[in-house]
């Protein structure tokens, strides 16, 4: 049997793969990989232009490529003569296979990929989302990993982050500062505010502008509440804000004004006395 006739033989299930079909598959094979070259080249050149960052770019490229893949696949089965029909239809219910099972992985994948191109947060900053917060030490595709104050690491679905309230705590680069303390009635407003901006005077870390304030924010059964705002630099927040509220301990205790709180005064009456 001579080479031509090897060829000639026709396949199971009726498929007759000739030289020729060989050669003309081996052809559009190679014409559809130099298309994708082609077209994944200026893909690269068009996102890198886009302000997407460069793991978006890595995983369209990469969904666009396998795309590309299946489609130079069904065409040179075709140009074998085999039924692209029936391909299809088998990728399509494996494709729904596969939708079902990852369900929550893809609806993950599809909020890291939201994510990644509205960019809400980066890496190191400090975010708060459904009573969890903590520094972004990783993003992946499909979870973002905080490491809390506590030291403990928390790993995130991208799909809640996405959908559900989140706060950056980071991105102004500055946050404010409210400490409150109370003093009793007795205590005239003047001092009691006189007491706190010293407090502010010893606090390092603190920022000039927007310069610290000190008010009177609510007058309490027991005693007067006063707030003391200052802002500080991100990375000095919890510093400046332990440090202040040490420093109100202390100058209350130096100018002898009691930080005063809720309490209740019971009277015992002698049932005999009228």
């Amino acid at each position: 049997m001579s080479f031509k006739d090897l060829w000639n033989t026709a396949l199971p299930g009726g498929i007759s793969l000739t030289f020729g079909k060989v050669a003309s598959a081996v052809g559009v094979l190679l014409v559809c990989l130099i298309v994708i070259r082609i077209l994944m080249r200026l893909l690269r050149r068009i996102m890198s232009r886009s302000k997407l960052e460069e793991r978006v770019h890595k995983y369209l490229l990469m969904g666009v490529k396998l795309v590309l893949y299946i489609i130079t696949a069904i065409i040179v089965a075709d140009t074998l003569g085999i039924n692209s029909s029936s391909f299809v239809a088998l990728l399509s219910v494996a494709s729904l296979g596969v939708t079902l099972a990852a369900e929550d992985v893809l609806g993950n994948v599809a909020g890291g990929l939201v994510l990644l191109s509205s960019r809400p947060f980066t890496l190191g900053d400090f975010i708060e989302t459904d009573g969890v917060s903590g520094t972004v030490e990783e993003m992946a595709l499909n979870h973002t990993k905080l490491v809390t104050l506590e030291g403990l690491t928390v790993m995130i679905p991208n799909r809640k982050l996405s959908s559900e309230k989140l706060t950056n705590y980071t991105a102004l680069g500055r946050r404010r500062i409210c400490q409150k303390v109370n003093a009793p009635y007795s205590a005239s407003i003047d001092t009691v505010k006189a007491a706190c901006r010293t407090a502010l005077e010893r606090t390092k870390g603190m920022l000039a502008d927007p310069a610290p304030s000190v008010y009177l924010t609510e007058c309490r059964p027991s005693a007067m509440e006063y707030s003391v705002y200052c802002w500080a630099a991100t990375a000095d927040y919890w510093t400046v804000y332990l440090t202040l509220g040490e420093n109100l301990r202390r100058v209350f205790e130096e100018q002898g004004i009691e930080m005063a709180y809720d309490h209740l005064n019971v009277h015992i009456l002698d049932g005999n006395n009228t």
